[in-house]
């Protein structure tokens, strides 16, 4: 399995990055999502990808710039959905949380007999006064409609796993970088602190954790893209949202720490991305369930009968 870009995928890359960096900075961020930002991203075509002839691989690499620029949003299912409509998931039966109710044309109802289809025009809830990310508003629906069955496809769960797992790698990337920016201009005794030593190990395990993380999720992403059967790429996907997951918040809370006292501050980036970080541990379930099926994919050690 190749991990590395290619330059089509390097040029995909770098061309969202500069579109984001340029369109959607983090003051804007702050702001929240709306129907503007939707459009802008569509115009790019964030939520074309797979419609204009992307691999799972490519959506991967856009989807850990989105997560970089910590850019809100139901940016997973509006890309699985593909069909031009901001896309909402909910993934447990009522009483339910709803992100970004206000901004949704559609609610995606996973189920046993299949994937459902709800106008958010019609779902009732309460919104949440305090949301956990403040980027990411919540309502409370404690019931919901019927809805319509949608076709999807049968990797649906999977894909949505690994672009969240995108996204998670992306925010641990960007944290790392934050980190060892301020740790290079921020001085005590006359030295940065990135100078002392107990900075550089919390540093060179951001470093790490990340790199681990880009593994996983790019080959999560090619296993999407190669016929090696559902239970590989299973355990390739359900092992990155793992381990993204655990580097994501994992790399904020260090990054909170090497920021120390303004870490904790509303004026400081990091703190939006570590709250995103435990919003997204929530999607596609938790890393309890996906370590479970990573389990449950591997197959048990084969024993020699003659010995």
């Amino acid at each position: 399995m190749d991990l590395d870009l290619s330059d089509d995928q390097t040029s995909l890359r770098d061309g969202i990055a500069a579109m984001l960096s340029a369109r959607i900075p983090i003051d804007r961020v702050r702001k929240g999502f709306d129907r503007a930002m939707f459009d802008e991203l569509a115009g790019a075509g964030v939520f074309s990808l797979r419609a204009d002839g992307f691999s799972w691989a490519d959506c991967v690499v856009v989807f850990e710039q989105l997560g970089r620029h910590c850019v809100p949003g139901p940016l997973v299912p509006s890309l699985l959905l593909g069909d031009g409509r901001i896309a909402g998931l909910a993934d447990a039966p009522p009483p339910v949380w709803i992100e970004h109710l206000d901004a949704l044309d559609v609610l995606l109802l996973p189920g046993p007999d299949g994937m459902r289809i709800v106008d958010a025009a019609a779902i009732e809830a309460d919104p949440s006064p305090w949301p956990l990310d403040p980027c990411t508003p919540v309502a409370r629906a404690t019931a919901l409609p019927a809805g319509d069955p949608v076709k999807a496809d049968e990797r649906f769960r999977l894909a949505g796993t690994a672009l969240t797992a995108a996204l998670q790698l992306g925010l641990a990337d960007r944290l790392t970088e934050l980190a060892v920016t301020y740790a290079k201009e921020r001085m005590q005794f006359d030295r940065p602190i990135g100078s002392f030593q107990a900075i550089k190990h919390m540093l060179a395990d951001m470093l790490t954790r990340t790199e681990v993380a880009r593994a996983a999720v790019f080959s999560a992403g090619t296993a999407l893209d190669e016929s090696s059967g559902p239970s590989a790429a299973a355990r390739l996907v359900h092992g990155a949202k793992v381990v993204a997951g655990d580097a994501a918040v994992a790399n904020g809370k260090a990054a909170t720490q090497v920021f120390g006292g303004m870490g904790f501050t509303w004026e400081v980036d990091v703190h939006l991305y570590l709250k995103r970080a435990w919003v997204l541990e929530t999607h596609f379930q938790g890393a309890d369930e996906n370590a479970r099926v990573v389990c449950e994919t591997v197959a048990p050690p084969r024993i020699d009968s003659a010995t």
